[in-house]
């Protein structure tokens, strides 16, 4: 007899459990998604990153630009590295016109400059310049 006395409060606190576990999931699915929408538009940017890296790389015109960068200062007093996509120079003994040469060379390039070590010693500068492309 109980049952029939309260049934209609059951079925509105029944309805109103699925209503609001309706809810719950709607609100879970939309985040879920947006979370997806942002990574993808993430991982497509780095994909069109990369893609423009290549090819500024593959252009001759970038090659010859490193290799200007190598002519720039005398071979004695640079050491080369070149590892897949990582470069690095270590150079010795520059003068302060050397140094700013340099200096403006490397921050005209389109690389990622990961290192860029200056330190003075008396009256003449040691570099260490790694990038990234």
């Amino acid at each position: 007899m109980t049952w029939k006395r309260y049934q209609n409060e059951l079925i509105a606190f029944v309805a109103f459990i699925l209503m609001f576990g309706g809810y719950i999931y709607k609100t879970v699915q939309v985040s879920s998604q947006t979370e997806t929408m942002i990574e993808a538009k993430r991982s497509v940017g780095e994909i069109k990153e990369v893609i423009a890296l290549k090819k500024i790389w593959s252009d001759p015109k970038t090659s010859t630009k490193i290799e200007k960068l190598k002519m720039l200062i005398p071979a004695s007093k640079v050491k080369w590295s070149n590892k897949s996509k990582k470069i690095t120079a270590s150079y010795k003994g520059l003068t302060a016109t050397e140094l700013n040469k340099l200096v403006t060379k490397i921050l005209n390039l389109p690389v990622e400059v990961q290192k860029l070590k200056i330190q003075k010693i008396a009256s003449s500068y040691d570099v260490e310049f790694k990038c990234k492309w």
